[in-house]
């Protein structure tokens, strides 16, 4: 089955990143589209990925689709295309899932840090990520963005500022909310634009969204040749694992003054 979204979206510039509109608040546009619109039914989501094609920017962003029919299956599977002005912009895939009993296991506990009312709050610069005003963050580490650190880690406590509840749209954005984790090694910022992110939601949104804070972890598995590989994590307030993501990214050169980045 094909469909098309003929509703036009338009990216607040609130959300607005290095290069264009944030990678992961494009990528929780993108599954509200496909989950809205493209008749996956009540299913929850298991998996996203999106490929970023272009710099998404304020134009209207329109959403096609395909959804092969599977009658009687517990799973759906939905291929889109964002497109701006006429231009295919980013690319992806979506998987929803029916739950159903079988074993459990938590490879990804929460780590243990203190809570977000011990933890002070993280003012991002407006020129540096101008939609980190959307979001109250916590350090819950030692590890500051440009802090020049040893480890490519951040780890913070994070909330909308419109206190909307943590569902799989939330979830995703919140995976590439935090600064790529080469900040915390380095002292001088540069982009580092996304160019493939790859979310897996658990069944910790099965019964419903969760309030309140959620706890987020990035660190980068490896860079090299202009190429970095990020994974993040999200937890609730009270430790469920609610998402895992990894995205690979494109460390751009750095400043033409020849700032020291280490």
């Amino acid at each position: 089955m094909t469909l098309t979204n003929d509703t036009a979206i338009r990216i607040d510039p609130q959300w607005w990143s290095w290069e264009g509109a944030h990678g992961g608040h494009v990528a929780a546009l993108a599954l509200a589209a496909v989950r809205d619109r493209f008749a996956c039914g009540d299913r929850p989501v298991r998996m996203l990925t999106t490929h970023y094609l272009a710099p998404v920017d304020d134009s209207p962003l329109h959403f096609s689709g395909t959804a092969p029919a599977a009658p009687g299956r517990r799973t759906a599977t939905c291929l889109f295309t964002g497109h701006q002005n006429g231009v295919p912009v980013l690319l992806g895939s979506a998987l929803f899932g029916s739950g159903r009993e079988g074993s459990s296991y938590d490879g990804h506990p929460a780590p243990e840090v203190p809570g977000p009312q011990d933890c002070r709050r993280l003012e991002l610069s407006g020129e540096l990520s101008p939609f980190a005003r959307q979001l109250e963050i916590r350090p819950a580490t030692e590890d500051r963005p440009l802090g020049g650190g040893d480890r490519a880690e951040l780890t913070a406590w994070i909330r909308f500022q419109d206190g909307r509840p943590l569902d799989a749209p939330t979830a995703v954005t919140l995976t590439d909310a935090l600064p790529p984790a080469l900040y915390a090694r380095w002292r001088t910022p540069r982009p580092v634009p996304t160019a493939e992110l790859t979310v897996h939601l658990t069944d910790a949104l099965d019964d419903g969204a969760h309030d309140g804070w959620a706890l987020v972890r990035i660190r980068t598995e490896h860079a090299g040749s202009g190429w970095a590989v990020d994974d993040s994590a999200v937890w609730s307030a009270d430790g469920r694992l609610v998402a895992l993501a990894r995205q690979s990214r494109v460390v751009r050169a750095r400043p033409a003054d020849g700032t020291s980045n280490s």
